[in-house]
């Protein structure tokens, strides 16, 4: 069994990783490059292996990063399947037809064909295949299995088995507490685990994450992995003090947010807070299409919520909706928000600031000294929401210069991903099997970091691969 890195190493975005095994190749993500316009000049480049020689693809999360060149990998041949939880893919759809607009118009600048188009999407869905946890799948003679990473709704961390002899029997009772499954394993066999993007848990709705008793190999994430996050408990303090700052002086509250988990974890959080009055009211604008869109689908999948969200929801406590709320689906009610006095919250894609309806709002705001842009997402290198967030004090938005007056804040204890403590724990129970660990999706000095805590904590050979790097397993 061979391994090769193709994204995902020594950055945060573009995770694809192309697993070998006695002549058959599938892909774990096929993920888009975000953040600078080098990042994204990549995404059209081509494939370092042949689409058409890939049996199959797992596919982690549904976050463009981890799907974002799945439509181009089926337009340049790829006839496989694509396998993963049922919600991920009904995700998965919404995203890709949404960033397919965006790459269009990036396509355009850089006077290059689209990278894919809509008709693409459609036939890809056609292939792909819904799993639900713990429901051991053979995937091009690999053995695949989900679990919940709780990172967000649907998200999985994959288990993958080789092996020569038959496989024991099912996955033995987890404990609730722990979350940690325990297999049975054949003779002979290798076995190589994918972390995706683990949660920071406790989640606000979904279930937290779950951990993996043993492993020969593991790759582990590591986009937190050089620091800790606030207390999961100042999430609705910190949130309730920019919210009275606004109320105060009369601004607006701006927050460039992911349309997937992100928007609607502050959904459940303003609904605690309005309806118990610990803020001010005001209006509340969710000014994001695809969140719109992706909020119905997280109802379609409420039983992937934990014990006591699911409790709320079916006793008539509408979790995603409060007085004040106001979902701006056209083009047109998002105009009619610049006509609605402050204070106001308007919450808008995208997370970085790299495109969508925020960054109307920002060209707006962003000078006002009474108003606040509050980052609540991970801001990557060469991102506007980075260079916003390291104190720019002029950016340029659609080829105008901006001066930033306005208030910067961030909330460390909204990310959806682990911090350093979370992934050296998550990573514990298999500290006695594993052989060498693979630390990617971070940025270099962040992998850094977590590797040599791993090495340093568990004895275990850590490593960060650069891009292409191979490795026999």
């Amino acid at each position: 069994m061979e391994i090769t890195f193709h994204g995902g190493v020594k950055s945060v975005t573009g995770s694809n990783y192309l697993l070998e095994s006695n002549g058959r190749k599938i892909l774990i993500d096929c993920g888009l490059k975000q953040g600078s316009n080098y990042a994204e000049r990549q995404n059209f480049e081509p494939f370092p292996y042949d689409p058409a020689e890939i049996e199959a693809v797992c596919i982690t999360h549904a976050h463009i990063d981890h799907i974002g060149l799945l439509p181009k990998l089926y337009k340049k041949g790829f006839r496989g399947k694509v396998y993963s939880t049922p919600a991920t893919k009904d995700f998965a759809e919404l995203m890709l037809i949404d960033s397919e607009h965006i790459l269009g118009q990036e396509a355009e600048r850089e006077g290059k064909p689209p990278l894919y188009n809509t008709q693409d999407i459609m036939e890809l869905m056609k292939i792909w295949e819904g799993v639900e946890y713990h429901h051991q799948v053979d995937v091009a003679g690999f053995k695949v299995e989900f679990y919940d990473a709780g990172h967000i709704l649907g998200s999985a961390i994959i288990h993958i088995e080789v092996n020569e002899a038959p496989m024991s029997s099912g996955v033995t009772p987890e404990d609730s507490e722990s979350r940690t499954p325990t297999k049975s394993r054949s003779i002979g066999s290798k076995t190589i685990v994918f972390s995706g993007d683990l949660g920071n848990t406790p989640a606000p709705i979904i279930q937290p994450t779950e951990k993996i008793a043993s492993a020969d190999y593991c790759l582990i994430e590591s986009t937190y992995g050089n620091r800790l996050h606030e207390p999961a408990t100042q999430r609705k303090e910190v949130m309730e003090d920019a919210i009275e700052d606004t109320a105060k002086s009369g601004g607006v509250l701006m927050i460039p947010a992911f349309a997937m988990e992100r928007t609607q974890e502050l959904l459940f959080n303003f609904n605690e807070l309005f309806e118990s009055g610990r803020v001010p009211k005001m209006p509340v604008f969710i000014d994001s299409p695809l969140a719109i869109k992706l909020t119905a689908v997280y109802k379609k999948h409420e039983s992937y919520f934990n014990q006591k969200v699911l409790k709320l929801q079916r006793g008539g406590d509408d979790i995603f909706n409060f007085p004040g709320l106001h979902f701006t689906l056209t083009t047109e009610q998002s105009k009619e928000i610049n006509n609605v006095p402050p204070p106001k919250i308007i919450m808008a894609g995208s997370g970085m600031s790299n495109a969508g309806r925020i960054l109307h709002h920002e060209m707006r705001y962003l000078s006002d000294p009474k108003s606040t842009i509050l980052f609540v997402g991970y801001q990557t290198a060469g991102s506007l929401g980075r260079r916003i967030l390291e104190g720019a004090k002029m950016v340029k938005i659609y080829g105008e210069q901006i001066p930033v007056r306005c208030h910067v804040r961030e909330i460390n204890a909204y990310s959806a991903h682990a911090d350093q403590a979370q992934l050296l724990d998550w990573i514990k129970p298999m500290r006695m099997s594993l052989k060498k660990v693979f630390v990617v999706q971070g940025e270099e000095g962040s992998s850094e970091v977590l590797a040599g805590k791993i090495r340093d904590n568990y004895a275990i050979d850590a490593v960060v691969p650069g891009p292409g790097d191979k490795f026999v397993l």
